[in-house]
Order: structure tokens, then sequence, then C-alpha cells
């Protein structure tokens, strides 16, 4: 009887551990997200900027400042390789955690098939 016990509850640990990987991917999932609409708007800046001529101001928080468009086209370019890699290492750690949630899932089968063919 002690051995139910002991499967039931390596079962529901195994669970908890599945769930809050899948709730860590989709932290990474959401991260992954904003980071593209960063992107994206960083992207459109430039496109913006390369049309602007004259003075050209940035947004710093609730301030906007008067710069150069040389300063800005190079903030905006390392901002968008800042953010490159940042969607990389996301992306690596979006696939190990899918692998992981992978083989977790058919552990998990595994041990349910188990337990309910004992339960039986």
């Amino acid at each position: 009887m002690v051995e139910k016990k002991d499967e039931a509850a390596l079962l529901n640990k195994a669970l908890l551990e599945y769930e809050n990987m899948e709730k860590q991917l989709e932290v990474l999932i959401l991260q992954r997200n904003q980071l593209k609409l960063q992107l994206t708007e960083t992207k459109n800046a430039e496109e913006e900027l390369k049309h602007a001529t004259g003075e050209v101001y940035k947004s710093v928080g609730s301030l906007v400042l008067k710069t150069t468009k040389e300063k800005a086209e190079n903030e905006l370019k390392e901002k968008k390789e800042l953010i490159d890699v940042k969607l990389n290492a996301i992306h690596k750690e979006e696939e190990k955690l899918r692998n992981a949630l992978k083989e977790l899932q058919q552990g998990l089968q595994t041990q349910m098939k188990q337990y309910d063919t004992k339960k039986k």
C-alpha cells in the first residue's frame, strides 16, 4: 500500500514539474513577442530616420532630446543588435525547454500507464 502512495507522490511531483516548465515556456514566449515588437518598432524608426532631414529628436523616458541623425542611427543599430542577441538566447532557451517538456511528457505518460495498470 505504501508503494502506491509513493508512486502517486512521484507522479504528482512530475506533474508539478511539467506545469512549472509550461509556465516558464509561456513566460519565454511572452518575452520573445515583446522583443519582436521592439525589433519591429526599431526597424520602423530606422526606416523613418533614413528619410529624415534637418533636426532629429529622440525620446528618453518622458523627455524629448535633440540629437544628430548619425547618433540616432548608431543607437538604433545597437538597440537592434541587442534585441537580436536577446531573441537568439530566448530561442535557444525555448528550444531546450520544449525538448525537456517533450521528454517529461513522455515519461509522465509512461508513469501514468504504469500507475493505472497497478491500480486495477
